[in-house]
């Protein structure tokens, strides 16, 4: 029967991409005419009617975007994404739409799976919030007729539409924010490469310090995470005789925190801490961490915005929109007198 036809049968058949069906289907440019002809006989040879085709090409107003979470990050409200979900179903239904959220899980990413509310066609676009497989982003691109924005998710060399904050300029900040208070011996803590977003954030950190002739030690890098992503209970276990340092997120920053303190270094008297996103799950001191503060409102506004003109066929900023922060001084940072730094940091 003709409703038991996909796009996905269709593109199987031709060795093709879903978007290109539903375009060759919809007479939409973007295809040959050899092929738009070869997969419209294909169709009807299939049972996919005229009337199905018409059906497909039709974005049915279901008033419903999917929001697609990996689990390994989500963690309900607690989250730094389980808040970034909140924002963005605030901005959604303030623009009268509603969200419906389902998590990804890592098999499903590993294996190429296709969300289930993509595959069922209940919404008029999708959200993916988080750092995913570079494989997954671009089979998520190809595979849908639906318009698709991505949320604080960067690939390197890749195009696609996403809402990022700014990292690279946060802990660019952020560290010359210590400089400027007479630290010179400054790490970072931070798998450099765990994912795009840290990698960003550490070269931020490292043009900041190469602006201010410090030269940079390869020992300076300290990871804070395995290769599943899950922060490390113990970051250090003494304070290297370092001034200062700058974490890729503040979570980071509070774990570091406790491990100096609970081997008696004094935060900020004798070592001072930053950290990049200004947040703090539940239940943390989130009053004492300097950091640089992610604009989470106005990206999921953005984001949300740009999606609905992109599924209106209006006119968007296409590809990376960066949302900046702001730094917010708080209580983890004392000068320090830059003459009391270890001999031979500063370089030319």
């Amino acid at each position: 029967m003709a409703k038991d036809v996909t796009l996905a049968d269709i593109a199987a058949k031709v060795g093709v991409s879903n978007v290109a069906v539903y375009k060759a289907l919809t007479d939409k440019p973007g295809v040959s005419a050899r092929l738009r002809e070869e997969i419209k006989g294909l169709a009807k040879e299939m049972g996919y009617t005229s009337a199905g085709a018409e059906r497909v090409g039709s974005l049915k107003k279901t008033g419903n975007i999917g929001v697609i979470v990996p689990e390994q990050y989500y963690g309900y409200a607690s989250s730094f994404y389980g808040q970034l979900y909140e924002k963005v179903i605030k901005a959604l239904y303030r623009s009268e739409y509603f969200g419906i959220l389902e998590l990804l899980g890592p098999e499903d990413e590993k294996n190429l799976h296709m969300p289930k509310v993509m595959r069922e066609e209940k919404v008029d676009g999708l959200i993916f919030l988080g750092q995913m497989d570079e494989k997954y982003i671009d089979l998520m691109i190809k595979q849908t007729r639906f318009p698709v924005f991505f949320l604080d998710t960067y690939v390197p060399f890749s195009t696609f539409d996403t809402v990022i904050s700014d990292g690279y300029y946060g802990t660019y900040i952020m560290t010359r924010y210590l400089i400027g208070q007479g630290h010179r011996k400054i790490g970072f803590v931070g798998s450099v490469d765990a994912n795009g977003s840290i990698a960003d954030r550490f070269f931020g950190y490292r043009k900041a310090l190469r602006e201010s002739h410090i030269r940079y030690e390869e020992s300076w890098e300290i990871p804070d995470r395995d290769e599943r992503g899950n922060l490390f209970e113990t970051i250090l276990e003494s304070g290297r005789g370092m001034d200062a340092f700058v974490c890729n997120c503040d979570l980071a920053a509070h774990a570091l925190i406790q491990n100096l303190e609970g081997r008696g270094y004094r935060v900020p008297e004798d070592i001072s801490v930053v950290g990049v996103d200004d947040f703090l799950p539940a239940g943390m001191d989130n009053t004492r961490i300097a950091s640089y503060k992610v604009d989470m409102t106005g990206m999921a506004e953005l984001c949300v915005k740009s999606l609905i003109k992109k599924m209106q066929g209006k006119k968007y900023v296409e590809g990376v929109q960066i949302v900046t922060g702001k730094i917010v001084c708080k209580k983890t940072v004392a000068r320090r007198n830059p003459k009391t730094a270890g001999p031979g940091q500063e370089g030319e």
